[in-house]
């Protein structure tokens, strides 16, 4: 009888968007970095990210994150973001996720109270800021990616709509953002078939006409995300609301506003002059649920000004199961997987 090929999860939300924490069964992974163990799975074993967010095991609104050995000494543990548009190098609801799971598996030694740890993304370095409240984990707050708009108010011209007016951030991947007022959304959960095939429509013809490029990174590929911005309310003093969603290509609407996607209208805010350092932003999605950013400093890199901020959101803990890999299922390619797998050391044919 084969013996089982097993992976270990802990299924995590924040704001509503699934993220699979791989807690085991998975062998290391080579290179000297978590961004060169991204690279080689994203290029040698891309099986992990199909199997988990594909049928039978998943589905493609979810996301996953790969624990690995930090390499840099002052982190706890290494992270590597898979979704369904391949391997962002950075995730603020992901971050959140892991950084919850991180605690509940022990990982981190929860403290009473405030405390504070370091991940290790693709991206490099995330300070991590822990609430825990008797025992639980209430809210996470992790660094967003440096941010900056690339594109402001370009138009383009998309089938079936015509001019839309557009701006493109980079704020750990490059986003497109389109006010929903003027494509006609209230951004209402009715609408988010609609939502998805707008902006289907939007990214591929901008995707058509034009690639982006970062200052630092070069070429990070086609563009993979667009976020739809409802009207801002001053709720109080240096705190702002406003609905928002954001779409991952090809076809997701995200559950929350996502991190990235709060950190991308923090850094069109700032653009347009109506925040300051210290300000807040509350971003509220389909479902309610939200994320609050805040604009914590401006700095010039030649001719962009780029937005340091953070991020507050709050996970749960929705399951621990093993995943049992059957590479006879026919629902289940092994291709580009069997060869990580930790358990496949026992299975005398491998």
């Amino acid at each position: 009888m084969k013996p089982e090929l097993t992976i270990q999860l802990m299924d995590t939300h924040a704001g509503g968007d699934v993220s699979r924490i791989v807690t085991g069964g998975i062998d290391p992974l080579p290179g000297d970095t978590v961004r060169a163990q991204m690279e080689y799975l994203r290029d040698d074993a891309d099986g992990l990210r199909r199997l988990l967010l594909e049928e039978p095991h998943g589905i493609p609104e979810m996301s996953v994150d790969l624990l690995v050995p930090a390499t840099d000494p002052r982190a706890a543990a290494g992270y590597i973001i898979m979704e369904v548009m391949g391997y962002p190098i950075y995730s603020g609801s992901n971050t959140i996720c892991t950084a919850t799971a991180v605690l509940e598996a022990g990982i981190v030694p929860k403290q009473e109270g405030k405390q504070q740890f370091m991940l290790e993304s693709p991206a490099g370095l995330v300070q991590i800021d822990a609430t825990v409240r008797d025992g639980v984990v209430e809210a996470i707050t992790c660094e967003g990616l440096p941010s900056y708009i690339d594109t402001y108010r370009a138009t383009i011209e998309v089938p079936c709509l015509g001019s839309v007016t557009y701006s493109v951030a980079y704020s750990g991947g490059f986003y497109a953002l389109v006010d929903a007022t003027e494509l006609g959304f209230d951004l209402t959960l009715d609408e988010e078939r609609k939502l998805a095939e707008t902006a289907h429509a939007i990214v591929e013809a901008i995707r058509a006409e034009r690639g982006f490029s970062h200052y630092a990174l070069g070429d990070v590929g086609p563009l993979p995300f667009l976020h739809f911005m409802g009207p801002v309310e001053n709720v109080a003093e240096g705190y702002f609301r406003s609905r928002s969603t954001t779409y991952v290509h090809p076809g997701v609407i995200c559950r929350s506003t996502t991190g990235t996607g709060t950190s991308a209208r923090l850094a069109l805010m700032n653009y347009e002059g109506s925040i300051k350092p210290g300000d807040r932003l509350e971003t509220v999605s389909l479902r309610e649920t939200g994320f609050v950013g805040q604009f914590s400093a401006v700095e010039q890199e030649g001719e962009y000004q780029v937005v340091k901020n953070h991020i507050t959101g709050k996970s749960y803990v929705i399951a621990h199961s093993d995943i049992v890999v059957n590479c006879d299922d026919p629902m289940v390619e092994c291709q580009g997987l069997r060869h990580i797998l930790s358990s496949r050391h026992s299975d005398p044919v491998s």
